[in-house]
């Protein structure tokens, strides 16, 4: 069920009032009807798939508590072994199993050793790898002691199936979303308003400014042939702006309906085009997986209190993962690689906390913003391309400065008005996410004036025929 769908459009307005009419003052039955709706609207897509959630759910429910009970060091260490491999290793098989067999082939073939290995047809199940690390971090986080264990297989359910951010996050940590599940919800319209206001501000960077991207950044990347370089290169910005509409507004619909059910959930963007360094883009970029990284792999490595080589080498590994997260393929891993070779640096020369606590633009500071855009843009090049070999050759193409032409952004009245559609929404999007930054605020705050206006531009630039999934859906 998309967020951007008539489905959902039915679907919200029925639950929003069953929770707060029928249960408002049954917490128990409150939980158990968001399992519910969690569940139907992860069935919409694949009811088959909810098994897994639910086996991952029991399983996770099931260790957490024998890790509380168990004083044993090395049983504890058993439990949590068993949970990082159920969950692991159920990830690894429906999303990595034909990636390692065709990569095995490849490798014997570049050895001059034909293989016959045929591989399996898995469907990939929405949202796997958001809920398996939200679990993944429960588990974790009592084996460190740093939570306890609920004893209610609800609330927990409730958790790892919360339907706004359960396919695509943010990825919550049991610490902070766990506990409001035990607690007495009382509407509030205020938090409910606000939230509303996300809701339309995420639409609109989905709707308007990602899938019209995506008109013609699908025409660009399905074939470099017959564009000019300076195409090829608004291809790649378009696409920039096609994934961050695209996720973040993902991310800003998800945390307005959670709070339309009284939730809240953690900032998963904070204006990454906004940075001025690598660094700070991944302090400011899908921050609930950054911060899942830096926590559960990063600083166990050892984090940066090793020598400078340990510190290097933590650093590669956590970049490298987190391409191999995304997708398997090597261009995602070749896209973390990147990442990583623009990180070290600044970590050798000690800036990578340079602009820690500091938000606002100076006009001083926009050359290191679109520098760092730049590198980010070709990076992203990886992302979207569907193989290594058509990445190399779109940033080939893009060097061979074989002409400046537009046409493919001109060639019609069809494509002029998309043309001028994406131009003005992202002018808008940069404009209220600048003042943002300006005012130090950690997400675009709109006004019921401005709420109005931006419903509007939805209304007649939005594209919502064939509604389009979101991005992230296939990670």
């Amino acid at each position: 069920m998309l967020f951007n769908s008539l489905d959902f459009a039915i679907f919200l307005p029925i639950v929003f009032v069953i929770y707060w009419f029928v249960f408002k003052s049954h917490l128990k039955l409150q939980n158990l009807f968001i399992v519910c709706a969690s569940y139907l609207f992860y069935a919409w897509w694949d009811y088959r798939f909810l098994a897994l959630i639910a086996l991952s759910t029991l399983v996770d429910f099931i260790v957490a508590k024998q890790l509380k009970k168990q004083k044993d060091q090395k049983q504890r260490k058993g439990l949590l072994m068993l949970s990082l491999v159920f969950n692991l290793g159920i990830l690894a098989f429906f999303k990595y199993f034909n990636f390692f067999i065709e990569s095995w082939v490849d490798a014997w073939q570049f050895l001059g050793i034909n293989m016959q290995t045929s591989t399996l047809n898995i469907i990939l199940p929405v949202g796997i790898s958001f809920y398996t690390f939200q679990t993944l971090s429960y588990t974790i986080d009592i084996y460190r002691n740093k939570i306890e264990p609920t004893d209610s297989l609800i609330q927990f359910a409730a958790f790892v199936s919360f339907f706004p951010q359960l396919v695509a996050g943010p990825i919550e940590r049991a610490s902070h979303l766990l506990p409001q599940f035990n607690k007495k919800r009382v509407f509030n319209s205020e938090f409910a308003i606000s939230g509303f206001y996300l809701i339309i501000w995420g639409l609109f960077k989905k709707v308007v400014v990602a899938d019209n991207c995506a008109f013609f950044v699908n025409q660009i990347f399905n074939g470099t042939s017959g564009h000019s370089s300076m195409e090829l290169f608004l291809g790649a910005v378009l696409f920039a702006f096609q994934i961050y509409g695209d996720f973040s507004g993902y991310s800003d619909i998800a945390i307005g309906i959670a709070r339309l059910f009284g939730f809240s959930l953690m900032t998963n963007f904070s204006f990454p085009y906004f940075s001025r360094d690598i660094a700070e883009f991944w302090r400011r970029w899908h921050i609930s997986l950054s911060t899942w990284f830096r926590d559960y792999l990063y600083i166990p490595l050892g984090g940066s209190k090793g020598t400078k080589v340990q510190s290097l080498r933590n650093v590669l590994i956590v970049f490298l993962v987190s391409g191999f997260w995304h997708g398997a393929n090597w261009t995602f891993i070749i896209w973390g690689a990147l990442h990583a070779v623009l990180f070290l640096p600044l970590l050798l020369a000690q800036k990578n906390r340079t602009y820690v606590n500091s938000t606002r633009i100076s006009i001083q500071q926009f050359p290191k913003l679109l520098i760092t855009f730049v590198l980010v843009t070709f990076a992203w090049i990886f992302f979207r391309a569907d193989s290594v070999t058509i990445a190399y050759e779109f940033i080939v193409e893009i060097f061979s400065f074989n002409g400046n032409s537009l046409n493919v952004f001109f060639k019609s009245s069809k494509t002029l008005l998309f043309s001028a559609i994406i131009v003005f929404s992202i002018l808008i999007l940069l404009l209220f996410e600048f003042l943002a930054v300006q005012k130090n605020k950690k997400e675009v705050v709109l006004s019921k004036y401005t709420a109005v206006i931006i419903a509007i531009i939805i209304c007649l630039m939005g594209v919502f025929k064939n509604p389009s999934e979101f991005i992230y859906f296939q990670f």
